[in-house]
C-alpha cells in the first residue's frame, strides 16, 4: 500500500491506477478463486481453507497460494484424500486426523509474555472440536493448554483443573448434550470463556441445537459462543483476545 501511495505521490502512477491497485491490494487470482492475501495485514490472522466440500485439487491449490504468500497454511475439515493432494505440493504438509486439520508450514510466531489459551472439553467424544480448536489457536500463535473429559457430570474433575485455567488469557469450553460446562467455568472464573456447542448427544440435544441454546443462556457472565463444532471460530476468538490483550 505504501509503494502505491509513494508512486502516485511522485506521480509515476495517475488516481485511476492508484485505485484500482488499491482495490486490488491482498488478492491473489488462482485457478480455484481469489485468495485474500491481505488478511494477515487487516485482522492479524491468515486466511484459512475450509476444505468440506472441496475437490482435492482445490484444496491443494488454496493451501499452495496461501503458502507461497505467508510461508504457511491451514485447512480445517479436510480429509485423508484432500490431504494426500496437498503432500504432493507441500511435502511439509501434516494432517491430524482426529481434528481433520492440515497444516503446511510452521504456526505463527508466539509473542513471549502472553498468556496461553486453555481448551477444555466435557467428553471423548467432543476431542474432533478440542482439537481443532487447539490446533488452529497454536497454528494462529497461541500457547495451548488442553484439559479433556471435564465435563459437569464429574464436577470435581473440572474443579481439579480450576488453578490451571485461572493462568490462562481464554478458555475454549467444548461440550455437547446439556452444554452446561460453559456457564459454570463462566461461573467459576474471570477468564473469558468462548463456548462451543459440540453435535454430540442422544435425540433432544438435536445434533448441537440443544448445548447452542443452553449456551446462549447463560446465567454467568464473560461467556461467548460460536456455532455448532465450530472450533476454528473458536480459536480465531481467543487468538484475538490472548494477542491482543496488550496491544499498546
Amino acid at each position: 500500500m505504501d509503494d502505491i501511495l509513494d508512486r502516485f505521490a511522485q506521480g509515476e502512477l495517475t488516481r485511476e491506477q492508484a485505485r484500482k491497485a488499491l482495490v486490488s491490494l491482498g488478492c491473489a487470482q488462482v485457478a480455484v478463486g481469489r485468495l485474500d492475501t491481505g488478511r494477515l495485514e487487516r485482522t492479524g490472522q491468515p486466511e484459512v481453507v475450509f476444505c468440506q466440500g472441496k475437490t482435492p485439487d482445490q484444496v491443494a491449490i488454496a493451501m499452495q497460494g496461501l503458502y507461497a504468500h505467508h510461508g504457511r497454511a491451514l485447512g480445517t475439515r479436510a480429509d485423508a484424500d484432500q490431504f494426500a493432494a496437498v503432500e504432493a505440493l507441500l511435502p511439509d504438509c501434516e494432517y491430524d486426523p482426529v481434528s481433520s486439520v492440515l497444516r503446511a508450514g510452521n504456526t505463527m510466531e508466539t509473542i513471549d509474555g502472553k498468556p496461553a489459551v486453555a481448551v477444555i472439553s466435557a467428553g471423548t467424544a467432543d476431542l474432533p472440536v478440542a482439537e481443532e480448536a487447539a490446533r488452529c489457536a497454536a497454528f494462529l500463535g497461541c500457547r495451548v493448554e488442553r484439559y479433556h473429559d471435564c465435563g459437569v457430570a464429574g464436577l470435581h474433575r473440572l474443579l481439579d483443573v480450576r488453578a490451571d485455567l485461572e493462568q490462562a488469557g481464554a478458555v475454549i469450553a467444548v461440550a455437547g448434550m446439556d452444554g452446561a460446562m460453559a456457564s459454570v467455568l463462566g461461573g467459576l472464573s474471570a477468564v473469558p470463556v468462548v463456548a462451543v456447542p459440540t453435535s454430540v448427544g442422544y435425540g433432544a440435544a438435536f445434533d448441537g441445537l440443544a448445548p447452542l441454546l443452553s449456551m446462549l443462556n447463560a446465567c454467568a457472565p464473560g461467556v461467548a459462543v460460536v456455532n455448532i463444532d465450530n472450533g476454528f471460530g473458536a480459536a480465531a476468538f481467543a487468538a484475538r483476545i490472548v494477542r491482543g490483550a496488550s496491544r499498546e
